[in-house]
C-alpha cells in the first residue's frame, strides 16, 4: 500500500519515524563533510556533559574568529554568519539557561569580535552589522538573567559589560542601544556608575554609550549631562527633556526646559555684509505635547484643555481634540465637535482639512467640503481614489466629484 504523501514531507516528527540510530548515522555523513554541522552537532553533545564543557567549546570557537586576520571574501560571507548565528544560539538557548553568568561572559566576547570581523569581510549590504543588531534582545534577555543571578562575591554581569563597554566604547553603544528596553534599569545603572568618569566630564568618546545607559537606567541627570547644550534648547530636545523630568516627578525643571526652548529664533545665513535676523521656527507637535503634560502636573487643567484646543486649531490635530473632548462635561463634547468640523470646513489648507475629517470619521462633513470647495483639490492627491471609495455609498455625489479629473 502506498503511504501518504505526508509522511515524506521534511518535518520533525516525520524524521523521528527514522529511529535514533539512522538519525545518528544521517548527521555523522552530514558533519563529515560540513564544518558548520560538525561543530554544531559537537556543542551539542558537549551541552549533554554539562556548561563547563560547552563553554569551552564555544570559546574556541570565538578564538578561531578573534584571531582570523585575513581578508574574508563576499562568497564567504554567509558561511561566516551562519557559523556566528550558531554560536550566538549555542550561548542564547543552550549554555545562558544552565550558567547566566558565562553565556553573559560568551555573548559579550561573541559581540566583542565585531570590529575586528568587519574590518576582513567585504559586506556592501551590512549584512554583518544587520545580524548583530538583531542580536541586541538577545543580549537584554542574557544579561538580564546574568544581574538578576549574579554573586558579587565572585562575579557580576554589570561588571562584564562595563569592561567590554570601556574596550569597545562605539561598538556597544550601538548594541546596548540594539537591547532596547529588555535591559534590566537597575543593570544599565550598575553599569553606568562603573563606566561614568566619577567627579568628571564624561570624555566625548563615552558620550554615546552613557547616553544609552543612562537612557536604559533612567538617570536622567546622566542622560542631560551629555545632551549638548545647544540641542538642549531646540523645541523637540526640550519637550523630551522635559517628558524625562516629568517622570522624575520633577515638574519645576520640566516647566524651565520647556520654557528654555520655547521659540527658539534661528539665524538667517549672512548674505554678504547684511546682519543675520532671527527666523521663527516651524511649531513643535512634540514641544506642544510636552506643554500640556507639564500644564496638567502643575495642576492647571483649564490651561492644558486651551492648549490642547490651540494645537487643533493651528495644525487640526486629532488626538489633541480627543483628549480636549474627552475632559468635556457630558453633553459639551457634541457641541464642541460641531465647532470642530466648523473649523476644519474653514481651515485655509484645503487637503489637510479633507484628510481630518476623512480619518476622524467624518465623512458627512468631508463630503460637504468637497462639494463646497472643490477647486482647492489638489488631482494629484494619491489619496483621492482612498477617499472617493469611502465616500461612494453615502455620498456618491462627492465621491464622483473627487474621481472627475482622474
Amino acid at each position: 500500500m502506498k503511504r501518504p504523501a505526508a509522511s515524506k514531507r521534511l518535518s520533525a516528527d516525520n524524521l523521528a519515524r527514522l529511529g535514533v540510530e539512522r538519525l545518528a548515522a544521517l548527521l555523522m555523513e552530514v558533519g563529515a563533510t560540513e564544518g558548520l554541522w560538525k561543530r554544531r552537532l559537537r556543542m551539542e553533545l558537549a551541552a549533554e556533559v554539562g556548561p563547563g564543557d560547552l563553554a569551552a567549546e564555544i570559546d574556541k570557537r570565538i578564538a578561531t574568529h578573534a584571531g582570523g586576520r585575513g581578508r574574508i571574501s563576499w562568497r564567504k560571507r554567509p558561511d561566516l554568519i551562519r557559523d556566528l548565528l550558531s554560536l550566538k544560539l549555542m550561548i542564547v538557548e543552550r549554555l545562558a539557561p544552565m550558567d547566566p553568568i558565562a553565556g553573559l561572559g560568551l555573548l559579550v566576547a561573541w559581540f566583542s569580535l565585531f570590529p575586528n570581523l568587519a574590518g576582513r569581510v567585504r559586506d556592501p549590504r551590512d549584512e554583518l552589522l544587520a545580524m548583530y543588531l538583531l542580536a541586541g534582545p538577545d543580549l537584554a534577555e542574557v544579561a538580564s538573567a546574568a544581574h538578576a543571578a549574579s554573586n558579587p562575591r565572585v562575579v557580576d554581569a554589570a561588571e562584564i559589560l562595563a569592561d567590554a563597554v570601556l574596550a569597545q566604547e562605539t561598538s556597544w553603544a550601538r548594541w546596548l542601544e540594539a537591547a532596547g528596553e529588555g535591559l534590566a534599569p537597575d543593570l544599565a545603572a550598575a553599569v553606568l556608575r562603573r563606566v561614568r568618569p566619577a567627579g568628571e566630564p564624561v570624555p566625548p568618546r563615552l558620550r554615546p554609550v552613557v547616553r544609552v545607559l543612562a537612557d536604559a537606567g533612567r538617570d536622567v541627570d546622566a542622560w542631560l549631562e551629555v545632551l549638548p547644550e545647544a540641542e538642549r534648547r531646540t523645541p523637540r530636545a526640550g519637550a523630551e527633556i522635559a517628558a524625562r523630568l516629568l517622570q522624575a516627578g520633577r515638574v519645576a525643571e520640566a516647566r524651565a526646559a520647556l520654557e528654555a526652548a520655547r521659540d527658539r529664533p534661528e539665524p538667517t545665513p549672512r548674505w554678504g555684509l547684511g546682519r543675520s535676523r532671527p527666523a521663527p521656527p516651524e511649531p513643535s507637535l512634540a514641544w506642544d505635547l510636552a506643554d500640556i503634560a507639564v500644564l496638567e502636573a502643575e495642576g492647571r487643567p483649564d490651561a492644558a484643555r486651551a492648549a490642547r484646543w490651540a494645537l487643533f486649531e493651528r495644525d487640526l490635530q486629532a488626538d489633541a481634540l480627543r483628549d480636549y473632548i474627552a475632559r468635556l462635561p457630558d453633553f459639551e463634547d457634541v457641541v464642541a465637535l460641531d465647532r470642530a468640523f466648523a473649523h476644519a470646513a474653514a481651515y485655509p489648507r484645503f487637503m489637510q482639512a479633507l484628510a481630518f475629517l476623512m480619518d476622524w470619521p467624518a465623512h458627512r462633513e468631508a463630503a460637504a467640503l468637497v462639494e463646497d470647495r472643490l477647486g482647492e483639490v489638489v488631482w494629484t492627491s494619491p489619496s483621492l481614489a482612498d477617499w472617493a471609495a469611502r465616500l461612494e455609498q453615502r455620498y456618491p455625489e462627492a465621491a464622483a466629484l473627487l474621481l472627475r479629473n482622474r
